[in-house]
């Protein structure tokens, strides 16, 4: 059984909380085993438990963001062990960038990352396709470390890791989902409609852009009425194919971002729109479901970019 070790700043503890949920298929086939801080019992030097296990780990997981590369005991003491024992050939890191940062030239930028091209989990359509990508790339690594197929456990291997500990432990059943519900402010939801707003209409603009350079000719149309709408639109060889309307709606008829075919007119009318919802760990954005998508996303509780592309997708419906 491989032992797997997290990496983590405790600002990302419910993502890390959400990834763990998602290696527990990896447990019940008895390849992985985990280990993170919060394991410490009560009575344990805490600094001695997590040096033991970081030195002992098969697989060190550095879930990365800025506040993993802020904090000076994860920068500067986990991450260079991980990186001694992944040189040595003592164990290997994987860096899982959990949220967008500058990390390419840091000391495991050179690393292959959990996901393709280091794609920050909160960046996909929904936190499980990030994690799904994640558990994918652990699943590979503990069978390439093995030298056989993830279906198999790994028993002697656990036996063994038992032995050489210099500190053993000794832990009793107990839950993988260790989450606990966080409950948000209007100050955190206003500030993440408004957030989200802005990342949909960089995205809107940026994508225009790029697809009217991949195609001579189509011609796009980006243009922002002020700091709470944009209008978009799409020609091809001239003739108008598709438009739509994008505002920040803050009013009791419509709270939320909106997406109209017609552009942005009065604002009275639309075709779909953005609620900023929690599932008791997370905000996220979930749309109304007036527009036609399938069921699972129309009932998924999207990323920023997971809606981006929603809307996105309502756009170049006439193009399809």
């Amino acid at each position: 059984m491989v032992t797997l070790f997290f990496s983590y700043s405790h600002k990302d503890e419910a993502l890390r909380d959400e990834l763990e949920k998602h290696l527990a298929s990896l447990k019940h086939q008895d390849i992985i085993d985990t280990w993170h801080d919060r394991r410490i019992e009560a009575g344990e030097e805490w600094a001695t438990q997590i040096d033991d296990h970081l030195r002992t780990a098969d697989i060190i997981l550095l879930l990365i963001s800025a506040d993993f590369i802020a904090s000076e005991y994860c920068y500067d003491l986990e991450m260079n062990e991980a990186l001694r024992r992944h040189k040595a050939g003592e164990a290997k890191v994987i860096p899982v960038i959990l949220r967008p940062c500058d990390w390419h030239d840091l000391p495991f930028g050179k690393l292959q990352a959990a996901t393709r091209d280091g794609r920050a989990v909160v960046k996909f359509p929904t936190l499980d396709d990030g994690f799904l990508e994640v558990v994918r790339a652990i699943k590979a690594a503990a069978k390439s470390m093995h030298g056989k197929t993830a279906e198999v456990p790994f028993p002697q291997k656990q036996e063994q890791r038992v032995k050489s500990q210099v500190v053993p432990t000794i832990s009793g059943p107990r839950s993988s989902d260790l989450r606990v519900r966080q409950s948000f402010a209007d100050h955190d939801r206003d500030t993440f409609m408004t957030d989200s707003f802005e990342y949909i209409a960089a995205y809107f603009e940026n994508s225009l852009a790029e697809l009217a350079a991949r195609n001579p000719r189509l011609k796009t149309q980006f243009r922002r009425r002020d700091a709470n709408s944009f209008e978009a639109a799409i020609y091809s060889d001239g003739k108008q194919t598709s438009k739509c309307g994008i505002w920040l709606g803050g009013s009791s008829f419509m709270e939320g971002i909106a997406f109209s075919y017609s552009g942005l007119g009065n604002g009275n009318s639309f075709n779909e729109s953005m609620s900023v919802m929690d599932d008791g760990y997370s905000l996220g954005l979930k749309p109304l479901g007036m527009a036609f998508h399938s069921s699972g996303q129309r009932d998924a509780l999207l990323t920023q970019e997971g809606s981006a592309e929603y809307f996105w997708e309502m756009l170049m419906q006439p193009l399809r």
